[in-house]
């Protein structure tokens, strides 16, 4: 006979209370997230509309070609001066040019290289680089590479590339961003006869990639 004094049995269900506690931390986590992604959104939209930041603008004007040719199928020979005009239309923000590269290519092989003064560029303000490449270089081209050179001298048109190489900071106020690495290209052509830029208004737009 069951003793009627015996303490009724409780049941406990293992584990509902730490279910609870692991839902209820994941909540908040979430909810943290979302908070800080709206506050973020929110700075970066106040930012933009006091900032107005605009895209840096690169053009390429004043090619002079003074001498292209390949001799005895060793030896490229060149003169080729170039100006680089640079717009920050920016109110607002400065720009540190910390270094600066600038390479001629044609047919995809660097004619020459340099490397210009670094300068700060302040807002609403337009600097010029002058990169001159002249010499000569041992190149072994083979025999396409030759035929496309004679072939374009003979059109009366070389096809170049010029692309700049930067590490760039901005400056709002007195906030300093840290570096960043944009690559410029300008694709151009120049008269073989008097070894000015072909078409157009004398000057040509370049293709910035910030990233």
């Amino acid at each position: 006979m069951a003793d009627k004094n015996q303490p009724p049995q409780t049941y406990h269900r293992p584990g509902r209370r730490s279910s609870c506690g692991c839902c209820c931390f994941l909540s908040l986590l979430l909810k943290i997230i979302i908070s800080i992604i709206v506050i973020i959104g929110i700075a970066l939209l106040i930012f933009w509309l006091v900032v107005r930041p605009n895209r840096v603008k690169f053009h390429l004007s004043d090619v002079r070609l003074n001498e292209f040719n390949y001799t005895n199928n060793t030896t490229q020979h060149f003169d080729l001066a170039v100006n680089i005009t640079i717009r920050n239309p920016n109110r607002r923000i400065k720009i540190y040019y910390d270094a600066i590269e600038a390479r001629a290519v044609y047919d995809n092989r660097i004619v020459g290289s340099e490397f210009m003064p670094k300068f700060l560029q302040g807002h609403k303000s337009t600097n010029v680089l002058s990169p001159h490449y002249k010499g000569n270089k041992t190149m072994l081209l083979t025999p396409s590479e030759v035929e496309f050179q004679n072939k374009e001298k003979a059109n009366g048109l070389y096809s170049f590339n010029l692309d700049l190489y930067l590490r760039v900071r901005l400056r709002l106020g007195d906030i300093v961003t840290g570096s960043f690495k944009p690559v410029v290209k300008c694709d151009f052509k120049v008269n073989s006869g008097d070894g000015r830029l072909a078409g157009g208004d004398g000057t040509v737009k370049c293709d910035v990639d910030y990233f």
